[in-house]
């Protein structure tokens, strides 16, 4: 009979024990694996939004300036030379080097007209990319086409624009094809046009007042393709907007500290579990242990029957773990997003690490019952005979 045979067959006698340390495996390897997988879904699907969800750089025209704003009331300032920035010079961006990780690039063109006796801001924009930079629009009617006009809602109330309603602006007749919904920003006091109607009705052919640039994945050198657009476009500024970056970043890292936080408070209370069960264990066994002494078992193979008892529950503990924890993420989300297109990928690695720490920490809290074990006296353990 070899130590393994004596170490099954001690398995299936004593399966009471044997179930206990294979449930406190199975629990904190199945909650790290459900923490790390819920986070690194949760990073995934927060990232793929946050790529498409507004700008974070920003590309405006270079200028002697200082102006005096505080609270959205404008002062005033003193500007000595403006550089326009010209829109065909924006096809440069996509030759940065990381231009994969650009969501959209949306030109602005920003310019006064006069409607009903009163002066607004016409804005000209990208409609195809303002889905992505600005998704949380909703327009009441239809995007505009070419001679259209889309109102914010602030705008619309003041100047008393109704959908469907022809107005002229520099002596343009233009229709009012929807208006947008409130958005507590200061879209709600702008008019929208096409990009090259609004700079046809603004007289700045191929000019652009500003860029707004979405960018944002994992690990994105945001300070890196401010520096490479910069050097695309040297007659304009570029800049990160570093607040709402630093805010998004911010948050992925917090949620990968929890989770590692968290996974290993729940190892440590494992490793605990199988520790005491083990310690009970031997005490359990010391008739069993003295009578392998005495007939002629040596240290090392106590150690090693004791240890092959502890691979093996790890192992197949290692492996419900797993599928235990990512069944309970993918059922989590199941109710908690119904709706979700957020995919759970069953990562082989993380399979994987999940295994070697169930056998790693079954093997670490082993080690100290199994030496204990071995340096049993057998007289002492044949004695209680």
């Amino acid at each position: 009979m070899t130590l393994k045979d004596i170490a099954f067959k001690n398995l299936m006698r004593r399966k009471a024990k044997s179930g206990f340390i294979f449930a406190g495996l199975v629990i904190g390897v199945a909650t790290v694996v459900a923490v790390v997988t819920f986070t690194d879904t949760m990073s995934q699907d927060i990232q793929h939004k946050m790529e498409k969800y507004g700008a974070n750089i920003l590309i405006v025209p270079h200028t002697d300036s200082l102006t005096l704003s505080y609270a959205g009331v404008t002062l005033g300032g003193v500007s000595f030379e403006m550089t326009p920035i010209v829109q065909s010079q924006l096809s440069e961006i996509r030759k940065i080097k990381n231009y994969a990780n650009i969501a959209a690039v949306g030109p602005i063109v920003l310019g006064a007209v006069e409607l009903r006796n009163q002066r607004a801001l016409l804005t000209g924009v990208d409609f195809k990319a303002t889905q992505i930079l600005k998704p949380w629009w909703k327009v009441n009617g239809a995007k505009p086409g070419v001679n259209q006009l889309l109102s914010g809602s602030e705008a619309a109330r003041i100047l008393g624009l109704k959908i469907g309603q022809s107005v002229n602006i520099n002596g343009k007749q233009m229709t009012v094809s929807g208006i947008l919904s409130p958005t507590g920003s200061q879209d709600d006091q702008l008019l929208f046009a096409h990009m090259k109607t609004a700079q046809t009705l603004l007289g700045k052919p191929d000019e652009v007042s500003l860029v707004e640039v979405a960018a944002l994945c994992n690990a994105c050198p945001i300070n890196d393709m401010v520096n490479q657009i910069a050097q695309k476009l040297p007659s304009a500024k570029v800049m990160a907007i570093q607040q709402v970056v630093g805010a998004r970043m911010e948050t992925l890292t917090q949620l990968r500290k929890f989770s590692f936080g968290l996974s290993i408070v729940v190892v440590l209370i494992g490793g605990l579990v199988v520790l005491v069960t083990l310690m009970g264990s031997v005490k359990e066994r010391t008739r069993e242990i003295g009578i392998f002494r005495a007939i002629g078992f040596r240290k090392s193979h106590i150690i090693r029957i004791i240890l092959i008892e502890t691979s093996v529950i790890s192992l197949i503990a290692g492996l419900m773990g797993y599928l235990l924890g990512l069944g309970a993420v993918w059922a989590g989300f199941s109710l908690w997003k119904k709706h979700s297109t957020t995919l759970i990928a069953a990562d082989p690695l993380v399979a994987l690490g999940a295994i070697c720490m169930a056998l790693l920490v079954g093997l670490a809290a082993s080690a100290y019952p199994a030496g204990l074990a071995s340096r049993l006296d057998p007289n002492q353990a044949l004695a209680t005979l």
